[in-house]
């Protein structure tokens, strides 16, 4: 009889088995046992009911931009960020075993990653239809067994549904690579100056002229790095207007203290959604900038 997986050795994910949120469990906590949801909903409420400990969730990629709903699940989720991940996405033309590319005339993938292979598509003359998901696509070209058709998606769902790839790396951006945030129902702060750390919060402005600009002047006037800063509408309203930013600091060390105390000042409902590590692609991505 197959013995039940303990809650704190799964982490949920979206998707089917084989997605790259699949792939980004399996790198960053390869002790894990991933649990598949059919929704991101579904993903968040399995840590904070307490079937998972942790929640792998891809927040923007290179490519496509952010990544849909997230920004409104996080602040409501009750959720704490304690880490996050960069997952370069190499995408795979897979096929069932036997097919071949020039017997390929329809490929099935999620409506980002046929885009992001637009010139390998156009090259081989393959029409392209959309999927639920990349790793779904790859489940239903295996079940169907079509040497005609294929799917886009990773070498891990390949593995899983016996597929073999008859192209590796068809994405058209070298870069396109997905951050993933990893949430958990209890914060795990780091301490002050243990290393690079990046604070992620949400907050909203009053309905006044300059009053963004405000908002954001203690982290120019404290040296603070901004690293991202997202608008989006709350609510189905236009004038109410929430945004999500990520910064480099820890709200202890002194400079990102007195820039959240000055941004407090000029907005309202501001809420910390976590303060953790910042991945080595941030300083490895930066170093390339640099040259």
């Amino acid at each position: 009889m197959t013995q039940p997986i303990p809650t704190e050795r799964r982490i949920a994910f979206q998707g089917q088995l084989g997605a790259y949120s699949h792939l980004a469990c399996r790198n960053v906590h390869p002790e894990l046992t991933p649990l598949p949801c059919a929704a991101f909903e579904d993903a968040f409420a399995a840590v904070a009911e307490g079937t998972a400990a942790l929640a792998m969730i891809p927040i923007d990629n290179s490519v496509a931009g952010r990544v849909a709903d997230i920004h409104h699940l996080m602040p409501l989720s009750g959720l704490h960020i304690v880490g996050e991940h960069f997952q370069p996405i190499h995408h795979h033309l897979l096929a069932p075993p036997g097919a071949t590319l020039a017997g390929l005339t329809r490929v099935y993938s999620h409506i980002h990653a046929i885009p992001q292979c637009r010139g390998f598509l156009r090259r081989h003359g393959l029409s392209a239809v959309v999927a639920a998901d990349t790793a779904g696509a790859a489940a239903d070209v295996a079940r169907t067994g079509d040497p005609t058709t294929g799917a886009i998606a990773s070498a891990l769902a390949g593995e899983i549904y016996g597929l073999v790839s008859l192209a590796a790396n068809i994405e058209d951006a070298a870069h396109n690579t997905t951050r993933f945030v990893i949430l958990s129902k209890e914060p795990s702060v780091p301490p002050p100056h243990a290393g690079p750390t990046v604070t992620s919060f949400v907050f909203r402005v009053r309905s006044v002229p300059a009053a963004l600009y405000k908002a954001m002047g203690g982290f120019a006037t404290n040296g603070v790095n901004m690293t991202k800063l997202e608008s989006y509408m709350l609510q189905g309203r236009f004038e109410a207007t929430q945004f999500y930013a990520d910064v480099e600091g820890h709200p202890e060390e002194r400079p990102l203290r007195l820039a959240l105390e000055e941004l407090q000042f000029f907005s309202r409902d501001l809420k910390i959604l976590g303060v953790y590590p910042a991945h080595p692609y941030r300083s490895a991505n930066r170093s390339l900038d640099a040259d």
